[in-house]
């Protein structure tokens, strides 16, 4: 599994508006700013990959992430077709199932038979810093329309 993630370290400002709000409404926000930028890093992996029958393409998907800590939130992009783990495909689904693309490991780290050709990371680095300012952008959107209700 490729592990990414993005900072947020400049939401001193923003963190201030957030303490103003209550601990539901203020995971919301979070879970709706995180979830945005994933969306924006999701259609850039979408572009990027290998078109040939199209199930790939359909098969990336974003998705927020349960976290045990109170206040923290997360969200990501993945492929359909492995297992929680992410290290191996998900055995409960049948290889012609068009929600299973387990071959994409195939294709991002290649095999002994055949060179990789990435787009998860490519797409991850060419859009973690435009997903983190739409992040903050959605953040401050969604705080302003918090706060005048």
């Amino acid at each position: 599994m490729v592990d990414m993630s993005i900072d947020f370290g400049g939401l001193l400002d923003v963190s201030k508006d957030l303490e103003l709000l209550s601990q539901a409404e203020s995971n919301k926000v979070l879970r709706q700013a995180a979830y945005a930028a994933a969306g924006v890093l999701r259609d850039e992996a979408r572009a990027k990959a290998p078109k040939r029958t199209g199930k790939l393409t359909k098969n990336i998907v974003a998705g927020n992430q349960r976290s045990r800590q109170r206040g923290e939130v997360s969200a990501g992009v993945y492929v359909r077709g492995s297992n929680k783990e992410g290290t191996n495909s998900d055995n409960k689904m049948k290889a012609d199932d068009p929600r299973n693309a387990y071959y994409w490991r195939f294709l991002e780290e290649g095999t002994s038979k055949m060179p990789p050709h990435p787009f998860i990371r490519p797409a991850f680095d060419s859009k973690a810093d435009e997903a983190a300012e739409f992040a903050i952008s959605k953040l401050n959107q969604a705080i302003d329309e918090v706060l005048r209700r």
